[in-house]
């Protein structure tokens, strides 16, 4: 990533829509930095008399090395500075989709001298840099971009709309708010009235109690972020392709009466009321002395332990055996299981009694039928609860990772105020831990980084944005 001080002279330009084969009818090619519109203007022809102004819309065509030669048909977007996505000037080059055609003109002006490609979420950057953006906007926009679900989606959209910073300062500004106290108490004691240090305990607890709040909401809209890899274990043949299949709408695995059909990882990705969830049907895990079925049965072993949440299938016709036991005991204790009795369309009203009144350790969670359906609801509720994603109607706003970590840290802080309120110290002690918070929760909102944290923030954005 450029170093703060080149941005005021370089001028960088990207594809800033997505680029596929045969994939969208428009693309842009974004261009920005103080010699946007020279670079744009040696690249392109406009007929008539259309006027360079910002926020105009010109039409003509890119030029290929030869004058005569006319790469694309092109509308041509001016925004001046400081009215852009960047704050710089800026010219967008809305040119036909695809994938040749937007490179071809691309490349046409990344072949001007004093233009670069621009880097991962160097436009972004630039936004925040130049005041166009907080930090959690300009991260929302990446989420919002990355979004695997309408869900995530909508939770982007509320950092966007400054969701997340308007929280965060305002914490931010109650903290100041004490620390400007106790720093005049630190200076002129003897001239202000006695601060009461209960009062400034019970602020910093209420401004702890909202940080807390806010870490557990962010913990629970991580799984909408990442969504959820979901294993399928189980002997072979009780029905976790059949399973699969009913969960994803689709018939993506074999599905037989032999067992030892499923021989290698299968993975479908759905949607569970806004949870992006990778469902992975894994090979029937069994002595074999098939060389085949035992790779397949390794990676099985694997998926296991890399898993969100793991959901044993066992058949309820043959009932819960020693092999199912043991299956059990391979799942790790930290990762969340559930235990699936299918084929329930199999067995009559007083087998179905008895299966779900067995011993402790073999009773399902949910009994179901990977044929008829009856019971997919609940599986669907069953994993969605065991994951926390099911009470989140008044989930308004959600962290990042980055931004829960440094919340942490200010809670932390905070703690650390109090130990020391605890023992007594004078206030310049407590001053120490309560700028530590301060200064998190501004690095949540970019006020306080490094260029070295914006590249590492910045990197991951795609390029283009």
């Amino acid at each position: 990533m450029s170093s703060l001080s080149t941005f005021d002279h370089e001028t960088i330009a990207a594809v800033v829509t997505a680029v596929a084969p045969a994939q969208g009818g428009v693309a842009i090619v974004r261009v920005s930095g103080p010699d946007a519109e020279s670079v744009v203007k040696n690249v392109v022809s406009i007929p008539g008399t259309q006027l360079w102004e910002s926020h105009r819309i010109l039409y003509g065509y890119v030029l290929g090395e030869s004058p005569t030669e006319r790469l694309d048909e092109v509308l041509i977007l001016v925004m001046k500075a400081p009215r852009s996505f960047t704050g710089e000037d800026v010219v967008e080059i809305h040119c036909h989709g695809g994938l040749i055609s937007v490179q071809r003109v691309l490349g046409r002006v990344l072949s001007q001298p004093g233009i670069r490609r621009a880097m991962a979420g160097e436009f972004s950057q630039r936004a925040v840099l130049n005041g166009r953006l907080d930090l959690t906007s300009a991260e929302a926009i990446n989420e919002l971009i990355s979004a695997r679900s309408r869900r995530a989606a909508q939770l982007a959209m509320k950092g966007l709309d400054g969701g997340i910073q308007r929280r965060i300062t305002l914490l931010r500004k109650r903290l100041l708010d004490q620390l400007s106290e106790l720093d005049a108490r630190v200076d002129f004691e003897e001239d202000l009235p006695k601060l009461d240090s209960a009062l400034v305990l019970n602020e910093l607890q209420t401004v702890s109690l909202e940080l807390r709040q806010l870490i557990q909401d962010s913990e629970r809209g991580l799984v909408f972020r990442k969504g959820l890899r979901v294993a399928l274990i189980g002997r072979p043949n009780v029905g976790k392709s059949s399973l699969l299949n009913r969960l994803s709408g689709h018939n993506k695995a074999i599905v037989s009466d032999l067992p030892g059909t499923t021989r290698d990882l299968l993975e479908s990705s759905l949607d569970l009321n806004g949870v992006p969830i990778t469902l992975i049907d894994t090979a029937g895990i069994h002595e074999t002395k098939d060389s085949l079925e035992n790779l397949g049965i390794d990676r099985s072993y694997e998926v296991l332990l890399g898993a969100d949440v793991v959901l044993l299938v066992f058949d309820l016709g043959v009932g819960w055996t020693k092999a199912d036991s043991q299956l059990l005991e391979k799942i790790p204790a930290d990762i969340p299981r559930l235990l699936i009795g299918n084929k329930a369309d199999l067995l009559d009203s007083d087998n179905r009694h008895h299966s779900s009144s067995c011993h402790e350790e073999s009773s399902p969670n949910v009994i179901m039928s990977s044929l008829t359906g009856a019971g997919e609801e609940n599986v669907i509720q069953a994993i969605l609860k065991v994951c926390g994603a099911t009470d989140t109607e008044n989930l308004i706003i959600s962290l990042n990772e980055r931004q829960r970590d440094l919340a942490l840290a200010a809670l932390a802080a905070l703690a650390r105020v109090q130990e020391v309120a605890n023992e007594k110290l004078p206030w310049d002690f407590w001053t120490i831990d309560l700028r530590d918070a301060i200064h998190s929760l501004g690095e949540v909102l970019g006020e306080e980084v490094t260029e070295a944290v914006l590249d590492r923030i910045f990197s991951r954005f795609c390029i283009g944005k």
